[in-house]
């Protein structure tokens, strides 16, 4: 498929805000690392509400893209020890 549906875009941010939840609310295994951590907290979030305004406008592309550097944000972020999660359905780890 080569369609970015309005439906595809509403799977996106519900996995991309359940996996923005679970970073927040985890521990940091690498807590030295601390204003990093939040940096990452802070673009995730600025990404996923530039995704809603652009999905207010009716831009999807642009909301999809949005959210899928949310969610960049989010793997690397796991990958990297910021946030202690452990769901492969959510983020790129274990």
């Amino acid at each position: 498929m080569n369609t970015i549906t309005e439906a595809k875009v509403k799977k996106y941010f519900q996995v991309t805000k359940e996996a923005y939840s679970m970073a927040k609310a985890s521990g940091n295994r690498l807590p030295q690392f601390k204003e990093q951590r939040e940096d990452f907290l802070d673009m995730i979030e600025r990404y996923i509400k530039d995704a809603e305004h652009f999905e207010k406008k009716g831009e999807i592309v642009d909301a999809f893209a949005a959210l899928n550097y949310a969610h960049g944000w989010l793997d690397a972020g796991a990958r990297l020890g910021l946030f202690d999660v452990h769901d492969s359905k959510l983020f790129t780890v274990d």
